[in-house]
């Protein structure tokens, strides 16, 4: 079983903050724990084809790698994001399912621990090269909030398509 916990070490605000997102990193990658290969790449919603442990896992990655290097650090979008369009909001999600979950999870991990240095060699109230929504350079405390906010939301979502593919409740 994954380990995690939501307790900081310390109380200071940037603690508080990474513990927190790699307590929903770990919760996301928790509920992972068990699928099958085959069940990882299914969306048992009918409205929301998109919608696999495998595509959450990848959107996830990607998000990540949306704010902290392309928003934050003002690097090129790469990966499947790089060819997103109108009509292919979310390719990350689509082209997931031709990915092992086990990969997917171990890329996510290894973007972690290099995003863990970043976080930690910058003070929280730098802001990002590239305006995000609204046209505004956030900070890095509002990037890390919107990424624990945005990885517990989907942490939902994992919750649903697991009792809906194999049955289990909670993590």
């Amino acid at each position: 079983m994954t380990e995690r916990t939501d307790t900081p070490p310390t109380w200071d605000e940037r603690t508080q903050l990474t513990t927190f997102l790699d307590y929903t990193r770990a919760t996301a990658r928790a509920k992972c724990e068990g699928i099958s290969a085959e069940d990882a790449r299914r969306s048992p919603l009918p409205g929301s084809p998109l919608m696999t442990v495998c595509g959450l896992i990848s959107h996830l990655r990607w998000v990540e790698n949306w704010w902290l290097e392309v928003v934050f650090l003002g690097a090129e979008q790469t990966g499947p994001l790089a060819g997103a369009t109108e009509e292919d909001p979310d390719p990350e999600m689509r082209t997931a399912v031709d990915v092992p979950l086990e990969q997917l999870l171990a890329e996510y991990e290894e973007q972690a621990v290099r995003y863990r240095k970043l976080v930690a060699e910058r003070e929280l109230d730098a802001k990002a090269v590239r305006p995000g929504r609204g046209g505004l350079h956030v900070d890095l405390r509002w990037v890390l909030l919107h990424l624990i906010e945005e990885t517990a939301r989907h942490n939902g979502h994992l919750d649903i398509l697991c009792e809906l593919l194999d049955g289990r409740t909670g993590v």
